[in-house]
């Protein structure tokens, strides 16, 4: 089983080499708090806040995943180059429109980079009205 990295606050890492690897790997949750039940709901996935991610033959977000709770809900993969290549930096970013059900969502999202692995978010609830 690989090995899964989870974001660490950086304001408690002190040097700005690792401040860098831990953000341009974690995936950041951005969508409403509520939803509605059975309707379209918008949630976008961005690999990075702060810094930005190589995009390298051999280093690159190859995909990301989108879960609520252990029940997979999206899952979008890349190629290589797919912001600008050899040498290209960016921050990965894709939506997914999911239609939710039952009283709430807890979503986390995962990324896998072909380099360092799967890094995990930080969940997020999403209440679901009816």
């Amino acid at each position: 089983m690989p090995k899964i990295n989870r974001y660490v606050d950086i304001d408690t890492v002190e040097k700005e080499a690792k401040k860098d690897y831990i953000d341009r790997h974690s995936p950041f949750i951005h969508c409403s708090g509520s939803a509605k039940s059975g309707a379209p709901f918008a949630v976008t996935v961005k690999v990075g806040k702060e810094y930005t991610h190589p995009d390298d033959l051999d280093h690159y977000i190859k995909s990301v995943s989108l879960y609520n709770g252990t029940t997979l809900l999206g899952e979008a993969n890349f190629p290589a180059g797919l912001l600008g290549g050899q040498g290209a930096k960016g921050n990965l970013e894709v939506t997914f429109n999911v239609v939710p059900t039952g009283n709430k969502l807890n979503m986390t999202a995962m990324a896998y980079c072909t380099k360092h692995g799967i890094w995990e978010s930080d969940p997020v609830d999403v209440v679901v009205e009816s």
